[in-house]
């Protein structure tokens, strides 16, 4: 392999997973070319949570405070039973959260954070971004890897020593990696739940409405057993950011769509008056599937190919770490990969390694929380106890191996 060949990374995905990915490598001196199949980059989704185990790494890569001026540092995350609208636990954020966990947790708009990865990215010379390119075809083996993709119906090359899929959920390169394992199952798939999202202005009646139940400078999830919803505020404040979960039948495949609004009104029987009536204001709802991927799959070939964030371990959003786990794999992978560039198919069995168990046990508290915030009748009376008798402290506390975590040391032998 050449040694500029050696040097060039090639992403398929410019979004949160795939431009972190390219501000990372480029950082340790690779050349990186970002091929997105859309033609404009377009934030796909609304509010995002970035707990510090994500914001910590944005800083290193000069992106944090490009975000700051638009995001919002909540004061706590509130639960709330959605029944009576009282408040069952309190974690600390805001500057607690700073001190306790060196970084700080934030809450934005999805589109303020793509804007603040790619105003980055535009400064780095060694970053270059093709738009309305999906790479279809990868050819792999000692020469490196070389992947074709479309522009303007005009085939186009491109040439380096590792494909990274940030292409999401309905992943492209994840096809590839499933091909060369001799997979032909889809990776993806429904997981019986539906998203409801809808941004309210601050100052709108839907926004008053909310003011009226929730805690404006907070992250407030609602509990029901047949929904649960998180509220909180995006775009310097002057807007709130809901989403409701419930179960559903699968709809089209997409990032958001159209469901009967039935089924939502019906999975909000039963709570608070005043919940209900933000519910019923806060419309239009866009719905969106909550698809998950087998964590069963590979997301590395030895030859060159990794998947990150969405395309490899997609997960139901209820540990609120999408977006974190998408940046914390971007930034392990180049760091594994420059720490041994000699060696890039043990670096990418070695990042894998590495990030399977992180990525599981995330997975987990996603479960666990969603079965905690749906219960009913004895099971929930437990859980109100159990919060009962954790302090803030103790809740807190509870949350230092997820947003005080730190990259492993690698040991190599």
């Amino acid at each position: 392999m050449n040694d500029i060949r050696s040097r060039q990374v090639l992403i398929a995905g410019a979004g949160v997973a795939g431009l972190t990915a390219a501000l990372a490598f480029a950082k340790r001196g690779y050349s990186v070319q970002v091929f997105e199949q859309a033609q404009r980059l377009e934030a796909v989704g609304a509010g995002l949570q970035l707990s510090p185990n994500a914001t910590r790494i944005l800083r290193q890569l000069g992106v944090l405070d490009r975000l700051l001026p638009a995001a919002v540092r909540p004061e706590a995350v509130v639960l709330k039973d959605a029944a009576t609208l009282r408040e069952l636990a309190r974690v600390p954020l805001g500057q607690a959260a700073e001190a306790r966990w060196q970084a700080p947790y934030l809450v934005a708009h999805r589109a303020d954070l793509q804007s603040a990865l790619m105003a980055r990215a535009n400064e780095i010379a060694e970053i270059e971004i093709v738009t309305g390119a999906r790479i279809d075809s990868v050819a792999t083996g000692t020469h490196g890897i070389t992947a074709t993709a479309e522009i303007d119906g005009k085939t186009i090359t491109a040439e380096g020593f590792l494909l990274v899929g940030a292409d999401g959920v309905w992943s492209s390169v994840g096809g590839l990696v499933d091909s060369a394992k001799g997979s032909a199952s889809p990776r993806s798939r429904f997981s019986g739940e539906l998203a409801w999202r809808t941004t309210i202005a601050a100052q709108s009646a839907a926004g008053q409405a909310f003011a009226a139940i929730g805690a404006p400078d907070c992250v407030t999830t609602f509990l029901h057993p047949g929904f649960h919803m998180v509220a909180y505020p995006v775009s310097k404040g002057d807007a709130f950011n809901l989403v409701a979960f419930t179960k559903g039948e699968r709809i089209a495949e997409g990032w958001s769509g159209h469901a009967d609004p039935g089924i939502l009104a019906g999975a909000v029987r039963g709570a608070a008056p005043g919940l209900a009536r933000l519910v019923e204001v806060a419309g239009p709802w866009l719905t969106w599937p909550l698809h998950t991927v087998d964590q069963k799959r590979p997301w590395t070939t030895p030859d060159g190919i990794a998947l990150i964030g969405d395309a490899a371990h997609a997960m139901t959003p209820f540990a609120a770490q999408g977006a974190a786990m998408a940046i914390e794999d971007a930034a392990t992978l180049a760091g594994i990969i420059a720490d041994s560039p000699a060696h890039p198919a043990r670096s990418l069995q070695i990042w894998e390694n590495l990030r399977r168990p992180r990525v599981a046990r995330v997975a987990r508290r996603g479960a666990i929380n969603r079965l905690a915030w749906h219960a009913a009748g004895p099971v929930a009376v437990a859980r109100n106890l159990f919060l009962k008798m954790r302090s803030p402290e103790k809740l807190a506390a509870d949350l230092d191996w997820l947003y005080g975590w730190q990259p492993e040391a690698v040991v190599r032998r």
